[in-house]
């Protein structure tokens, strides 16, 4: 195998990890999530068929989600996901180890950043290349980036909302929320504990928000059926829920989104503020697949807002593009080598 593959982009996402191998593309999309031993801490499973046991395990087993809010909540787990993975798309060999690019929310801690290097080189890389997310979803997302002029991109994963204008190649003003898809999970959680009274879990109101979620009430009300337990009772229950409850359930975290967004632009330089007013903001990340979510934050902004192509793969597309160039890579993130 020639060396040309051992160069490996990871989008190290809270919800999903994406592979990109360098000559073959993306290879790898799968949850972040890992099943352990609790008594022996050997890893069962990691990906697809960890996530199927998300509250499913018996008490010796637990399954993880490793990453919280963009960032590494358990070193350990992070470390046996990305081993497993990287195995899984390139051999092992002791004599060429990858060459890694790793994307990081923006704004995240010097600890927090050095615990990705960390994961990185114990998973088995030779160098790490960290890029913001918000960088890759831009170069993902086909924007020009390397023109006078401002662009706003706006990255809603599973863990954070990354909000950026860039120019000439770079981030003008960038902010980042600890809040997205995973949030508004939970919120539909809540919604229908308020409401019904019951409990559902996180994996149905996954499921729910992506069948008929909408930021925009609309006019043909969809329905979708979950499974629940009556907390009064304790017995299943089955819950039909609509658009109008999805909506009401994860208005509030859109809305803080949208308020940080607002204030991005309220700190960008008039010039480039011009520029966005034409071209408008871009939206990538797996939560802009939401309903009516480019129509609602237009309509609260007064801004055109488009959905990129293929908002879920735009931050691994663009990880894969720097790959391509050194060039482009150095000039987009802080090298650190081992």
């Amino acid at each position: 195998m020639g060396i040309m593959s051992r160069d490996i982009g990871v989008d190290l996402g809270t919800s999903n990890v994406r592979i990109f191998v360098k000559g073959r593309g993306i290879v790898l999309n799968e949850p972040s999530v890992v099943a352990i031993n609790k008594i022996t801490g050997e890893v069962l499973a990691v990906g697809h068929s960890a996530k199927e046991m998300l509250g499913r395990t018996p008490d010796s087993i637990v399954a993880v989600r490793p990453l919280k809010d963009g960032v590494i909540a358990d070193f350990d787990s992070t470390r046996m996901m990305l081993e497993t993975f990287i195995s899984k798309v390139i051999p092992k060999s002791l004599f060429l180890k990858p060459r890694l690019v790793i994307s990081i929310p923006y704004g995240i801690t010097d600890v927090e950043e050095r615990a990705v290097e960390g994961v990185a080189y114990k998973a088995g890389a030779k160098e790490v290349y960290l890029i913001e997310e918000v960088m890759a979803a831009s170069f993902g997302s086909r924007i020009k980036v390397e023109q006078a002029e401002g662009s706003m991109i706006v990255d809603i994963g599973g863990g954070t909302s990354e909000m950026a204008v860039l120019s000439l190649g770079g981030i003008v003003v960038s902010s980042s929320l600890r809040l997205a898809g995973e949030k508004f999970d939970k919120d539909i959680v809540e919604y229908v504990r308020n409401k019904f009274n019951c409990i559902i879990a996180e994996t149905d109101a996954e499921e729910v928000k992506k069948q008929i979620g909408s930021a925009y009430a609309t006019m043909t009300e969809e329905k979708f059926t979950v499974k629940g337990r009556n907390l009064n009772t304790g017995l299943p229950e089955d819950i039909t829920l609509t658009t109008k409850d999805i909506q009401m359930a994860i208005m509030e975290s859109i809305e803080k989104i949208v308020k940080t967004i607002k204030l991005t632009l309220e700190q960008t330089p008039p010039e480039l503020s011009a520029d966005i007013m034409d071209h408008g903001i871009i939206i990538t990340g797996g939560s802009a697949l939401i309903k009516n979510l480019d129509r609602y934050i237009s309509g609260e902004l007064g801004l055109p807002v488009h959905i990129a192509e293929n908002p879920l793969d735009c931050v691994i597309k663009g990880i894969g593009a720097t790959l391509d160039s050194i060039q482009v890579l150095k000039k987009a993130i802080k090298t650190k080598k081992k």
